[in-house]
């Protein structure tokens, strides 16, 4: 059973924490003389007089249930993405309708990353700034965000944990819920810090660094330039950026564990050691095809090939050049990494790298009981066992996400987009990478889309930042609810 006025209390407290960044931003615009502070100010008294409403005109509720925390995680995203289109949607310009507005909300929040500006070095820099705070709020993931700051209650901290966090991301913890979101905040807030001193030393100025720290660690890819990270032309932040893309697609509580110089870090992880490896197999593959084919010499080959594998794989989608005129070898490796993405316990999208791990394990353990029929074998990740039960959401899960992009593909050809474009954003906006191929490649935008496909795309967004299975649940939920 949910409570709805429970559920209302929280949605409360979502939206006053939305609030606080409009402000935030609305500062900006203030002291650098925008005409955009009136389009943040009005959006921030907007979240904040209705999150007081919603969450002042419901009582305190005790202990929520695991339906309670997955209806708040659920529907707390979907207002979310509507209270963060309010400034795009009262500015203008380019956000020029509500599937504009909306489709950069949600591409912000999911971290996905994608655009529909043409030029974002228009947009001042208030505006800019929430657009990244969006990446910053959904890297980590807003329930999670605004269980940092409640107190502590047992029954709302587990019911938000189990409905936000995926059981297989909860493997590399052992402590409580508390424990691990202070871990996570610690590892989140360390990396943003450490890259913005790094990138002002590398000749960034402050304002670009923040921005771009907050949308690397949270693996958005949201740029304040046009030409994204083509426009500083330089190889120390080529390199910088490229560090942090890739460690925060890992799992944070390895991070964490090789901070504190504890025995399960990256370093001891297996499946982190092969990740790392598959990624360096695939720089390697489309550094020789880019020389083979004289797009450029070896070492450049290889420094421009490491920045877009780990860029796709991350789900950030920063740009270099331009990836559509690549041979389709090097395209079909992209893509590849677009769909496998990160590893579980990070900001990245996708299916992660640890569920394709396991579905090996899994391969191998059926061949195993086809020779052996009356043998007892188990799927191991770094010596834990893997429950049957997982294993088979697993599949599950890469079941239900081939069939998502493929049916969103299906339905955008249907718009009369081209056949690469409707393949390639299906896959870039369920895995939450951004840009893709055809007419949406890592120098272009959305904008071209129909209205009907910004809709189903930011759909899409949110259902692989929510990964599927608990936006289908909740659905499910609620229809035998109403059957009973």
């Amino acid at each position: 059973m949910i409570r709805t006025k429970a559920v209302i209390k929280y949605l409360g407290y979502i939206l006053l924490f939305n609030s606080l960044f409009l402000f935030i931003s609305a500062a900006i615009s203030f002291f650098n003389h925008e005409q955009s502070l009136n389009a943040l100010l009005i959006s921030a008294l907007t979240c904040s007089i209705l999150g007081s409403l919603l969450h002042f005109s419901t009582k305190q509720y005790g202990e929520l249930n695991f339906h309670e925390g997955l209806a708040i995680s659920v529907v707390g995203w979907f207002i979310t993405c509507i209270a963060g289109m309010l400034p795009y949607l009262i500015w203008g310009g380019e956000f020029n309708s509500v599937p504009n507005a909306l489709f950069e909300s949600v591409s912000g929040y999911t971290t996905t990353g994608a655009t529909i500006l043409n030029d974002v070095e228009a947009l001042p820099k208030g505006l800019l700034f929430w657009r990244s705070s969006t990446s910053f709020i959904g890297g980590v993931g807003i329930v999670l965000f605004v269980l940092l700051i409640l107190p502590e209650k047992r029954g709302a901290m587990s019911s938000f944990y189990r409905a936000e966090v995926s059981s297989l991301s909860k493997m590399s913890f052992t402590i409580r819920s508390r424990h691990i979101l202070r871990i996570i905040a610690t590892v989140y807030f360390s990396l943003i810090i450490s890259q913005i001193i790094l990138l002002k030393a590398a000749g960034m100025n402050l304002f670009d660094a923040t921005c771009h720290s907050l949308t690397t660690v949270s693996t958005s890819g949201f740029s304040t330039k046009n030409a994204s990270i083509a426009a500083y032309d330089s190889v120390w932040i080529e390199m910088i950026i490229t560090f942090f893309m890739l460690i925060s697609s890992m799992h944070f509580g390895l991070i964490y564990g090789t901070m504190a110089r504890k025995k399960y870090n990256l370093f001891s992880s297996r499946p982190t050691r092969m990740y790392v490896v598959v990624i360096l197999i695939g720089i390697i593959l489309i550094a020789l095809q880019l020389t083979n084919d004289q797009y450029y010499g070896f070492w450049e080959s290889f420094r421009i090939a490491a920045f877009q594998v780990v860029s796709l794989t991350s789900t950030t989608g920063y740009a270099t050049v331009d990836t559509a005129a690549w041979p389709i070898f090097s395209i079909l490796i992209l893509i590849y990494f677009s769909v496998q993405c990160g590893m579980v316990g990070s900001t990245a999208g996708g299916i992660k790298f640890d569920r394709i791990y396991l579905f090996f394990g899994s391969v191998k353990k059926q061949l195993k009981l086809i020779l052996h029929p009356e043998g007892m074998y188990v799927v191991r990740m770094d010596k834990q066992v893997i429950d049957q039960k997982l294993e088979m959401q697993i599949m599950a899960f890469m079941i239900l996400y081939i069939l998502t992009f493929s049916l969103t593909a299906l339905l955008l050809t249907a718009m009369d987009i081209d056949g690469t474009t409707a393949f390639s954003v299906s896959i870039a906006t369920l895995g939450n990478v951004g840009p893709g191929f055809g007419g949406v490649s890592s120098m272009g935008n959305y904008n071209h889309l129909p209205d009907a496909a910004k809709y189903i795309l930011s759909a899409n967004m949110l259902l692989g930042r929510l990964e599927i299975m608990n936006v289908f649940a909740l659905f499910m939920m609620i229809s035998l609810k109403r059957k009973r």
